[in-house]
């Protein structure tokens, strides 16, 4: 079997950037199948939701006994490891996940997509706060880039209007916040233990504790060859198949790599809008894009 370490060093940077460009592509494409089974076959955002949590969860615990073959509940034996693996799965996995299709179920996959990527400059305020140090001159253009990215997006330029809904530009923004604890808050246990077994335990616990609203057993929508295949898709490819080859990516490339390429992520969810489910993508849309895109790989060059 061959490791990171006996790949030549071409050769595993290419593997790294093809397994990042995959995560980030399958990503894309499960934005753009939430929002055909959320729009056009009324899939409860909730019960979506909850069963991909769960479901995605079980999978990826699975996947970690599979290759580490260790206890998957040794994480819950000390108290603040399973306080924080618990505040992960409410306030990072849960709400994420919850807020981001709740953003595309009231606008598209691809402003969605492009809302929650304003998540690195609730971090570097975040950061600021943290450590009492103002930002650097760099992130502070890059806020200005994502500030007018997001305006532009948001009012097409014009202040008294906006082309997107209020229910929209809320969940997109609270999905930058969900993003950003998602993304800071598990370092310590991912760096303990393994980012497979805190992201699987994340997902299920999250699955769990949303229970009693997702109600996985009382389905409401248009279930058909189409909304099976896209669910299934959303589960297999668009969470955990992305995630493995995500983390994959992480064995040959820096991680500021890794996040420069995952802005294939909101590229492919753009194309993938345009071309299978038509929606409108103007100029001032691919403007604001480009802005808040520009930010994104300015500050993931810096990490």
């Amino acid at each position: 079997m061959t490791t990171p370490s006996t790949v030549p060093a071409a050769n595993a940077r290419r593997r790294g950037i093809l397994l990042a460009l995959t995560g980030a592509m399958l990503w894309g494409g499960s934005c753009v199948a939430g929002q055909y089974v959320l729009q056009d076959c009324a899939f409860p955002t909730e019960w979506l939701v909850g069963v991909r949590l769960l479901i995605s969860g079980l999978l990826l615990l699975v996947i970690d006994g599979i290759c580490y073959r260790r206890d998957l509940f040794a994480l819950f034996r000390e108290k603040r490891d399973a306080i924080e693996i618990l505040a992960f799965a409410i306030f990072g996995m849960l709400a994420v996940q919850y807020t981001y299709f709740a953003a595309i179920k009231y606008s598209n996959a691809a402003t969605g997509t492009v809302l929650q990527y304003l998540m690195p400059i609730v971090i570097v305020f975040y950061t600021a706060l943290t450590t009492r140090k103002p930002p650097r001159p760099l992130e502070l253009v890059c806020v200005l880039l994502a500030v007018a990215g997001t305006f532009l997006i948001v009012t097409h330029g014009n202040l008294s209007v906006l082309v997107i809904s209020p229910a929209a530009l809320l969940w997109g923004l609270l999905s930058a916040l969900a993003g950003a604890f998602y993304t800071v808050q598990p370092k310590r246990l991912i760096r303990k233990w393994r980012p497979t077994l805190i992201t699987g335990w994340g997902m299920f616990l999250g699955g769990l504790l949303f229970l009693p609203v997702s109600h996985p057993l009382v389905f409401t929508g248009v279930w058909n060859t189409t909304s099976a295949l896209l669910f299934a898709y959303i589960i297999l490819f668009g969470t955990v198949i992305a995630f493995v080859c995500y983390l994959g990516s992480l064995q040959y490339l820096q991680p500021g790599e890794t996040g420069i390429l995952g802005s294939a992520e909101p590229l492919a969810a753009i194309l993938l809008s345009v071309s299978i489910l038509h929606i409108a993508f103007g100029l001032f849309d691919l403007l604001g894009t480009i802005f808040i895109l520009t930010a994104v790989y300015i500050l993931a060059r810096r990490k």
